[in-house]
């Protein structure tokens, strides 16, 4: 296996991630993630020469899509968040003007 293989799988079982976070479904997740994490050491394992073009364009790519499993994650948690107060019959805003949580 190359780096450049390994890259691609990372970039795979990121685009499972995404899927997996769209519809919900939580061993799809953990089995993305697996996967994820065994091609991330196999990258890490490889060759540590300077990467060409070709390597640094997957490695964004992946970063990338790493980013949209992140807001995914981070919507999912807000709605959670939000629900949650809903249901507390908390009707105040989950964040203060100014960035900062309520405690």
């Amino acid at each position: 296996m190359t780096r450049r293989d390994a890259l691609v799988g990372v970039i795979e079982a990121l685009h499972a991630e995404i899927a997996a976070l769209k519809a919900n479904d939580v061993v799809g997740l953990e089995r993305a993630t697996q996967t994820k994490l065994v091609a991330i050491d196999a990258v890490a394992a490889l060759d540590h020469t300077p990467p060409t073009s070709d390597l640094r364009a997957l490695a964004e790519e992946a970063h990338r899509l790493n980013e949209t499993c992140r807001i995914y994650v981070n919507l999912m948690s807000a709605n959670v968040r939000r629900r949650l107060q809903q249901l507390a019959g908390d009707g105040r805003a989950a964040y203060r003007p100014g960035g900062h949580a309520f405690a």
